[in-house]
């Protein structure tokens, strides 16, 4: 999946040489303090931004879910996924299956604006499951969840490795499912002396 990869943020050198591939049904994830890059991976990975030096390959279909809610708030959670849909080619039912997945279905009718913390992840999650992707990106994904949404999540989670999705996953917090990979990168001091 990445050959070399490296990120620059704000002329400061987060990864260099980052190798490592992901295969159908597997999953990564990445661990380590704030700031070290792993958002910005996954945002690299998602196209949202260009690598330093380096290149990678990555499916055609990718999701990325991070702190960005990209739902109209002031909609009825049914009617902001709709627009997602419409733009993903699906249906009212599969609009009806990302909610469910997501434990919404009973939220359809409520606007997003009024969603406590935990129900943001999970509709930021719904979108996810509605795009179809092949890739999941996930940024920190159990922020805000309760124990028996992450026990949902990790479900959600391992139907997309068992029909041979991918996921890239960063989080400090345990997720229910087996990873499959390490990802290596130069130690920090390595990089500052580049700089």
């Amino acid at each position: 999946m990445t050959e070399a990869l490296g990120c620059v943020r704000g002329g400061r050198i987060l990864f260099r040489g980052l190798h490592f591939a992901l295969s159908p049904g597997q999953a990564g994830l990445l661990t380590g303090p704030n700031g070290v890059g792993k958002s910005s991976l996954l945002r690299l990975l998602a196209g949202l931004l260009e690598p330093s030096a380096g290149s990678f390959s990555a499916p055609e279909t990718k999701a990325l879910c991070d702190d960005r809610l990209a739902l109209d708030e002031h909609l009825p959670l049914e009617q902001a996924l709709r627009f997602w849909a419409r733009l993903d080619g699906k249906g009212t039912a599969d609009v009806a299956a990302a909610m469910a997945r997501a434990g919404l279905d009973h939220l359809a009718e409520v606007p997003v604006r009024y969603f406590s913390t935990g129900q943001r992840q999970r509709a930021r999650l719904a979108r996810t499951y509605l795009a179809n992707a092949r890739l999941w990106l996930l940024d920190e994904p159990a922020n805000g969840l309760d124990t028996e949404s992450v026990e949902q999540l990790g479900r959600a989670l391992q139907g997309h490795l068992d029909e041979g999705g991918i996921i890239l996953a960063a989080s400090h917090i345990p997720l229910p499912i087996a990873f499959d990979t390490n990802l290596r990168r130069e130690p920090l001091e390595e990089l500052e002396a580049c700089l």
